[in-house]
């Protein structure tokens, strides 16, 4: 007797909006890939949401009044915590302020693009998905490698792992004598459309390495160095005219100066990437300047997780602090082996997080075969790089 397979939930979100033609709009544009309920304001949403517990984000209007909403499900102790996505034309919304912290994920404006929150969109249904034990795997339609790209990727790929069976075979033997563990090393990443899937790689760091990450944080190669905070907490603006901060935020009952905030927060690396790295291994050292400990990733390739030239699929701690408008439009190009940052800023000290994310966002408005000829070309020249990167 065969097993029945169970039906994966749909993405259910409650849209909080009171023009009709504007839900209409949204739920032609996304119903492919979710479950429209929609309400006409902040109570009936809390409402609502006393009586149906499985919803799985709320888009809310701020024009109908978000704060009492928030409040609202701040206050409750019988609502079910649920993310919220605003649809705001109000600039610099800090997501770590009261009333939004601990509920608001995300701000869009009202005239959103419809690709770059279809992306937000397709990130939270795999992010769902990968919390549930026997999870179905979300491929988006939306977002697909071009059919002229994808047919370059599996005939190389293939004819790639015939000549280099022999060298991969030889690299398992010795990572086996070299340290315990396993040969390969899984990790879930994060592609195309936000997509995540098991990205491959020979195993180059001593087991037990992912729980290091947390206590390593100060070697973080795009770390800035942490200056003391000044006696006066105003900009330099509201200084220079002596006045009062003008741009004043509240956090944990203190009055902070939003401009320096947002200084403090752009300072912050949004990559983990370390210099010297004492969790590698021996043999690991020699696998990663050489970048044999990629070619696993062809398998990848092959499976259409990733091509041969994209932007690096990024794990997911780190794909989270890429999703506002702006720099969530890098997931609209594949996943890559290679990539433009890597043949033009890899290994230099001084890039910093926005410049990484600036290359990958240029990559994704303009690639082409053409430019992913040039970029494999320039990365034959960088494989054999002499710092440990």
């Amino acid at each position: 007797m065969q097993a029945v397979k169970e039906v994966a939930q749909p993405f259910r979100v409650l849209y909080v909006e009171s023009n009709n033609q504007l839900v209409e709009s949204f739920q032609q544009a996304f119903s492919a890939q979710i479950e429209v309920t929609s309400v006409p304001d902040g109570q009936a949403a809390l409402a609502y949401l006393k009586e149906n517990r499985f919803v799985d984000l709320v888009l809310y209007n701020e024009d109908l009044g978000s704060s009492v909403f928030l409040n609202g499900l701040a206050l409750s102790r019988h609502l079910p915590h649920v993310p919220v996505v605003l649809l705001t034309d109000r600039p610099g919304i800090d997501l770590k302020a009261d009333p939004f912290h601990g509920h608001l994920i995300d701000a869009f404006p009202h005239n959103y693009a419809e690709d770059a929150l279809r992306i937000r969109l397709s990130y939270l249904i795999q992010k769902k998905e990968y919390s549930q034990d026997g999870h179905v795997v979300h491929k988006s339609d939306s977002m697909r490698i071009p059919v002229g790209k994808r047919a370059f990727d599996i005939g190389l790929s293939l004819l790639i792992l015939l000549m280099i069976s022999p060298i991969l075979l030889v690299v398992a033997i010795l990572i086996k004598f070299d340290s315990k563990g396993p040969i390969f090393y899984s990790s879930k990443r994060v592609g195309t459309g936000f997509k995540i899937f098991d990205m491959y790689k020979f195993r180059t760091m001593k087991t037990g390495s992912d729980q290091l990450l947390a206590s390593m944080a100060s070697q973080n190669l795009y770390n800035t160095a942490s200056e003391e905070k000044p006696a006066d907490t105003r900009c330099e603006t509201c200084q220079l005219a002596n006045t009062t901060c003008q741009r004043p935020l509240y956090m944990d009952q203190q009055e902070i100066c939003e401009v320096l905030y947002q200084r403090e927060q752009n300072a912050k690396a949004m990559f983990s990437k370390f210099k010297e790295d004492p969790r590698v291994t021996r043999l690991g050292k020699v696998l990663r300047n050489t970048s044999i400990d990629e070619l696993p990733q062809l398998f990848n390739i092959l499976r259409g997780d990733m091509s041969f030239v994209g932007n690096r699929p990024l794990p997911v701690y780190e794909a989270e602090k890429l999703t506002t408008t702006g720099y969530a439009r890098r997931f609209a190009a594949p996943a890559g082996l290679t990539g433009l940052w890597q043949v033009t800023k890899r290994g230099k000290a001084s890039v910093s997080d926005q410049e990484r994310i600036q290359l990958d966002v240029l990559y994704a408005k303009n690639f082409s075969l053409r430019t992913d000829l040039l970029i494999l070309l320039k990365t034959l020249k960088a494989v054999w790089q002499k710092e440990n990167v």
